[in-house]
């Protein structure tokens, strides 16, 4: 079975939902995560962490927009606004600071001009937690990601373009 990523808001390729989006820097969402769901967690998975990043960002390094470790390989769902303070996240899963500065979730902000890709990623880990504190980089995270990642799964939702 393929590890999948899936959310009720949207498909890959469709436009990031109002409610996702970021609720300042020129922009009026409602800055909820959206709902998520992932299956086919490879064998040996002991924990998800969950991240959304844009690559397009006018940043040199694209701009994180959440990053959750240490959920417990038991939950396979996150509901909407789960990284927003609306409940939802496992007691053990961490929220770590992102490129606004603090932990949770932060939603699309692009600046006018191009459309932005937003790149929602779950990657099953061979270990039950990361040692890292809610002030620790994304940078960081991913480097320890990319030592005890099993499997990833993505979703690709798109947002921004000309001023209007």
């Amino acid at each position: 079975m393929a590890f999948t990523l899936t959310s009720p808001a949207f498909v890959t390729g469709d436009v990031l939902p109002q409610a996702q989006v970021y609720n300042g820097m020129g922009q009026t969402g409602q800055n909820l995560s959206p709902a998520l769901a992932w299956t086919g967690a490879p064998e040996g998975t002991q924990s998800f962490v969950v991240t959304v990043f844009d690559p397009d960002a006018p940043t040199g390094s694209g701009w994180w927009h959440w990053v959750v470790v240490n959920i417990p390989p038991t939950v396979t769902t996150l509901p909407e606004g789960a990284g927003s303070g609306r409940g939802g996240l496992p007691e053990q899963a961490l929220q770590i600071r992102t490129d606004f500065g603090v932990p949770g979730y932060g939603g699309a902000a692009p600046p006018p001009g191009r459309v932005h890709r937003y790149v929602f990623t779950v990657y099953a880990l061979d270990v039950p937690r990361l040692e890292v504190s809610a002030d620790s980089s994304p940078a960081l995270v991913g480097f320890m990601v990319h030592h005890h990642q099993l499997a990833t799964a993505s979703l690709t939702a798109l947002y921004g373009g000309p001023a209007k």
